[in-house]
């Protein structure tokens, strides 16, 4: 579904992302594990065409995505949760959800009935402005956003990120019961315990490289991993 090749990526004179090869397989959960500043959101953000590319290709059902506009990649079925929500918050929550189907030309109102299904938090909080969330609620709300685009994949990029523990283990049972449902997860997270014990397949980046790669279950039982990124 999703195939990333020799991709290099610099900023100025720095060369942030070496030769990264990763592919995500139709109905899978495919992690990117690393320590904060290896390159995970950059790979990302490449993926999406918020970033250029020097060399390599990224290729998603065919489409070559570095000759692909950021605002075309999200029609192809590509929904990006970024990295700290990115929600608009002088909007309300509907509002919020309302712009993540901004492609779609049908009634979104069962897609709407959906998102408030699965996060009831977010009808309770439906007219409220989107910033007098919590931390926790504009995740959902990012979520949410995104799965209004009705995408095949999604790119979630630290959905744990200043999250209480409890909140952790919420959004990874939404990562799963979206997956179940038939959505393609991409998953960037410095929580690699929890991310490798959701997913089919990891990858491990170390400033800008893959060091490892392989099924979720050995590399969680990896004593490298064990030692680098679960505290063992």
């Amino acid at each position: 579904m999703l195939s990333v090749k020799d991709l290099n990526v610099s900023y100025g004179a720095i060369h942030a992302i070496h030769d990264v090869s990763l592919d995500v397989n139709d109905g899978e959960i495919v992690s990117l594990i690393g320590a904060n500043g290896a390159g995970k959101t950059t790979i990302l953000h490449t993926i999406t065409g918020l970033k250029k590319a020097q060399s390599g290709s990224v290729t998603y059902n065919d489409n070559d995505l570095l000759k692909t506009e950021p605002s075309k990649i999200i029609t192809l079925g590509m929904a990006h949760v970024p990295e700290g929500r990115h929600i608009f918050p002088g909007m309300t929550v509907e509002e919020n959800l309302e712009m993540g189907a901004y492609i779609r030309k049908d009634d979104l109102s069962s897609s709407m009935k959906e998102v408030y299904e699965r996060f009831p938090r977010l009808k309770e909080r439906r007219r409220q402005l989107a910033g007098t969330l919590s931390g926790g609620e504009q995740q959902m709300l990012a979520v949410g956003r995104a799965l209004m685009s009705k995408p095949s994949i999604l790119l979630m990029d630290e959905p744990s990120m200043g999250l209480s523990p409890l909140l952790v283990k919420e959004i990874f049972s939404i990562i799963k019961e979206v997956h179940k449902q038939g959505i393609t997860v991409l998953l960037v997270e410095q929580n690699a315990k929890m991310a490798l014990s959701i997913s089919d397949r990891a990858y491990v980046l170390e400033t800008g490289h893959i060091s490892m790669s392989g099924a979720a279950d050995e590399l969680l039982n990896d004593e490298q991993v064990k030692k680098a990124y679960l505290g063992l």
